[in-house]
């Protein structure tokens, strides 16, 4: 078959690398244009062009889709073209040039998690599983009809960079265990279900900012999931920013209660475990106590590693005490409402 691949980042070019070594080799890549990137705007190439230089495939890179572009797919003749984190929307015109359509590589268990960032939502929100669905593309935005999935099961050491590799290579092993099926006896198309649709927005910078209000399941899930991107953060009263690269949950001993009142954010402890720091309520917590604390176990001063806490806190960079108080947008605007208790 003549197949074409369109796709961008890493995710794709680990799936791209796969076809290389199959009987599969796409005859043509397309990727996103270079990108200014890093702190001196150079234009940057996606990993998809990279590798496919590497390998001498014929590369295009149309900003749009526009006419141009679909006479230079067209004259290509594809059977099938493989779309993974493209970044471009396909119209009707482009998906009906494919002899067999357009089939897309989409890392998460649809209809859960449509959109731009499936692994990071599914990691904040705390599910269970995530997986790969291989679905027939059509004009609407990830809700094409699925052709075939994977299940990954995801725990609380999953990171958005962990989960990243394992649906890699879980999409190459699905796309090659599924593309022999084409051309005589391709898979049958079910039609995503009406119930579980979920849309996972595009990941913001402002979101990496820590907001000590929420509670520790969700800061400590936060962080996982902003792993390695846009990467969760606090700051301190002077303005200095902390990059959190580690937490974990602290669980108050049973019957545990205390009335003083302390602003979320405030560590509260440095011991072997990390630096304790108050958070707001837990609706998970006991009965008896309001909230729990969250530990960050690994953190990063501007300029330097991220180090376990207890060797960031033995020489490098600025000293932490007990009784400091981190900061956030959301803990300065709603200072007026009060301090909550732990």
């Amino acid at each position: 078959m003549n197949i074409l691949f369109a796709g961008t980042p890493a995710f794709a070019a680990f799936i791209l690398s796969s076809l290389l070594s199959s009987p599969y080799r796409p005859i043509a890549v397309l990727t996103q244009p270079d990108r200014p990137a890093g702190r001196g705007r150079k234009p940057q190439v996606s990993d998809v062009k990279a590798l496919a230089t590497c390998h001498q495939i014929n590369i295009h890179q149309p900003e749009r889709i526009d006419p141009v572009t679909l006479e230079l797919i067209t004259a290509y003749q594809p059977d099938l073209v493989i779309v993974v984190a493209y970044g471009l929307i396909l119209p009707p015109s482009f998906l009906a040039i494919p002899r067999f359509g357009c089939l897309n590589l989409h890392a998460s268990l649809l209809p859960r998690w449509r959109g731009a960032a499936p692994i990071q939502r599914a990691i904040a929100a705390g599910d269970q599983q995530t997986g790969i669905t291989l679905m027939q593309m059509d004009k609407g935005l990830d809700t094409g009809p699925i052709l075939a999935s994977r299940q990954l099961s995801l725990s609380d050491l999953s990171t958005s960079q962990t989960v990243h590799d394992q649906l890699a290579e879980l999409a190459s092993e699905l796309l090659l265990d599924t593309l022999p099926l084409w051309p005589n006896s391709p898979p049958t198309p079910h039609p995503q279900p009406a119930e579980g649709a979920v849309y996972a927005h595009k990941l913001r910078n402002e979101e990496a900012m820590i907001n000590w209000l929420l509670n520790a399941t969700t800061l400590e899930r936060q962080i996982r999931a902003f792993i390695p991107w846009p990467g969760s953060y606090t700051l301190l009263a002077d303005g200095t920013r902390l990059k959190i690269g580690g937490a974990k949950i602290h669980q108050p001993p049973t019957g545990f209660t205390t009335q003083t009142k302390i602003m979320p954010g405030t560590i509260l402890a440095i011991t072997s475990d990390g630096l304790l720091v108050s958070t707001g309520g837990d609706p998970s917590c006991s009965p008896h106590s309001s909230a729990n604390g969250l530990y960050i176990t690994q953190a990063q001063w501007p300029g330097g590693r991220m180090l376990p806490m207890h060797d960031l806190l033995n020489g490098h960079g600025k000293a932490l005490a007990v009784g400091e108080c981190f900061t956030s947008a959301s803990a300065i605007n709603n200072a007026a409402n009060g301090s909550v208790k732990i």
